[in-house]
């Protein structure tokens, strides 16, 4: 059997007679919510870590805790069968990791549900010919319909919604924009897997106007002109489609005001973005 010390922690706990004795546990951190996390990285085979564990739930029972995680890499995925086994279920996964929890206290289960959300984009990229930035797709549902649509994308972890819609135009189409605001949002429901969706119409400003098609995903690329955009059939027959594209043009007709990214600092000091009218709003 093999174990690292690093993963052990040795708690007292008084036995009859008065005696004092050394109880070897998992070595986990406190969360701001009376749960305890445990992080293993080194190896441990299921031998060495089921009496760890069963002692560790114990004493964190015995201790009021109401929840224990534990976070395990791709290569201790041995362990999470007797982890199962012990009462933890999947919360969520990464490429490089699974998250187990399991809520040990007799109180009503008040644990934060897994991501709900994807987050994506569609970018409204548009010229001073009023012609729009559109793209034809090699695969998914637009593959062969012949449908011009405006680049989209997902937004990556640790990625603001404005970095996101600047990266994905520059990947599919090589035009270098500027953020100018969003301009729309849509939610729908069970859109990956049992996921569901929230999707942010952007607005760019064009900053290059030389197309370079990305070949793996895209399969054509063009400045259309927006009515020509917008009298597509397929954007006339689907509500969600004409309605994204009669916003964009009330936007290059007309005053309409979406939201811009203001820069604001949280309580903890992270830099993030605030996004309103900025127009109708100058200070806030």
């Amino acid at each position: 059997m093999s174990t690292s010390t690093s993963t052990l922690a040795i708690e007292k706990k008084m036995v009859p007679g008065n005696e004092v004795q050394q109880v070897e546990l998992l070595a986990g951190v406190e969360d701001l919510y009376g749960g305890i996390i445990i992080d293993l990285e080194k190896t441990m085979d299921s031998e060495a870590f089921v009496p760890l564990l069963r002692a560790s739930l114990s004493q964190w029972k015995h201790r009021g805790k109401r929840a224990v995680w534990i976070k395990l890499p791709i290569e201790l995925a041995n362990l999470v069968e007797p982890a199962v086994k012990e009462g933890f279920k999947y919360h969520h996964a990464e490429p490089d990791y699974v998250m187990l929890v399991n809520w040990i206290s007799k109180s009503t289960n008040s644990l934060p549900k897994n991501a709900s959300h994807r987050v994506g984009i569609s970018a409204f990229v548009m010229n001073d010919k009023r012609e729009v930035l559109v793209v034809q797709e090699k695969s998914g549902k637009f593959k062969g319909t012949g449908v011009w649509k405006f680049p989209t994308g997902v937004v990556d972890e640790g990625e603001d919604i404005s970095m996101a819609a600047i990266r994905e135009v520059k990947e599919e189409t090589g035009i270098d924009t500027e953020f100018v605001e969003i301009l729309a949002f849509r939610q729908s429901h069970k859109s990956f897997f049992t996921k569901s969706d929230l999707l942010f119409v952007c607005m760019l400003r064009p900053r290059s106007f030389d197309i370079q098609k990305q070949d793996t995903e895209i399969e054509a690329a063009q400045w259309m002109p927006v009515e020509e955009y917008a009298e597509q059939p397929f954007m006339k027959r689907h509500d969600s489609f004409s309605s994204v594209a009669k916003v964009c043009l009330t936007k290059s007709e007309k005053e309409y005001a979406g939201f811009s990214p203001i820069p604001r600092t949280t309580a903890s000091g992270k830099t993030t973005y605030l996004y309103f009218n900025t127009k109708d709003l100058t200070q806030v």
